[in-house]
């Protein structure tokens, strides 16, 4: 699930670098908030409560380890602790202490793999707690707060982003972004091997659930899934989750940064869809075939991949969204993204 975006507020209570760290009723209330987010969705399943109980803990030994001066943690999070941080020389980071899952296994790598281009910066990394010490942007503005939902369909004042201009923002994010070169074989899963994993999962979802949904589109999914990737023209390190949320206003030369990557190797063509779909809700336009081709066309200008394979993989991901909320109790949900799974196979012409 996609992480909160960090903010620019430096607020909370400090704590200065300790000998040892505390036990977790010593630490001020104000660092690990109980009715956050992170933990009303980890207090839902034991693993994730078993690591609700070593937190403190572990984000004590982390600042003890790195000598940081802690601030309140941002909240919206549903996996991960994230806070600012002061570093010993008085400079800002973040810090982040992740509840260990198959998809954050990677971000140190990818992180790595970019160095700064496109994507916070790799400060430091601590495995045995699943820390990361990551460069802080300021302002961090998350690109989907700089396009107002109130001017979406209209005139922007002068310091918004059309949707048109946030795609533009995002290209050149993602060619950074997939320029790096990939980390050594087995340091991140394939989106082939993942997408195919969740081809599987599609049709024993759609088998034993049997929601309400056209099968024929719910086959064409699950077979994209499979065969998207062992099409791709190249293989890049992909963020995986590039959501306008995950896009951040850093400043100065610095521009445009990625934010937590749930990273894999393979198409490039995997990352596109949130970014044609989140800006703003092109099925909310008057004609959204329109705006969907427009945006394909504009991002394909900007990054080289086709826009039909662009629309394609936009219905597959939809096809699985759609299976995973009827598994979640959310029939209706899921009838949404097959809606929008349809006119995006529509779009590619599949």
């Amino acid at each position: 699930m996609p992480e909160p975006p960090h903010t620019a507020a430096d607020t909370g209570p400090t704590m200065a670098r300790r000998p040892a760290p505390s036990p977790p009723d010593l630490f001020p209330p104000d660092l690990f908030p109980p009715g956050s987010l992170v933990a009303e969705t980890m207090a839902r399943h034991a693993s994730g409560r078993a690591w609700l109980a070593r937190l403190p803990r572990l984000v004590g030994e982390a600042a003890d380890h790195w000598g940081l001066r802690l601030s309140a943690p941002f909240d919206g999070g549903t996996c991960s602790w994230v806070a600012p941080v002061r570093r010993p020389d008085g400079g800002r980071a973040v810090l982040k202490v992740t509840w260990p899952h198959r998809e954050a296994a990677g971000e140190a790598a990818a992180l790595r793999a970019w160095d700064g281009h496109g994507a916070v910066r790799l400060l430091d990394h601590d495995p045995t707690r699943h820390a990361l010490l990551l460069e802080r942007c300021i302002p961090g503005t998350p690109l989907r707060d700089a396009i107002p939902e109130a001017d979406r369909h209209g005139t922007p004042p002068d310091t918004a982003l059309t949707p048109e201009d946030g795609l533009d923002r995002a290209a050149e994010v993602l060619d950074a972004l997939w320029r790096a070169p990939r980390p050594p074989d087995g340091e991140l899963e394939t989106v082939a091997a993942v997408c195919a994993e969740w081809s599987d999962l599609v049709r024993e979802r759609a088998d034993r659930l049997r929601p309400p949904y056209d099968p024929g589109l719910v086959a064409l999914g699950a077979s994209l899934l499979r065969e998207l990737p062992t099409t791709a023209r190249r293989e890049v390190v992909v963020h995986g989750d590039l959501n306008p949320g995950n896009v951040l206003a850093a400043g100065g030369t610095r521009g445009w940064l990625a934010i937590d990557p749930k990273p894999m190797t393979g198409d490039p063509g995997y990352d596109l869809w949130p970014l044609v779909t989140q800006l703003d809700d092109p099925f909310a336009h008057p004609s959204p075939r329109a705006v969907l081709r427009d945006r394909l066309h504009r991002l394909a200008d900007r990054l080289g991949e086709p826009p039909e394979r662009m629309a394609a993989w936009g219905a597959a991901r939809s096809v699985e969204s759609a299976l995973y909320a009827a598994a979640h109790d959310d029939i209706e949900g899921g009838t949404e993204e097959l809606t929008e799974a349809r006119v995006l196979a529509e779009v590619a012409g599949v």
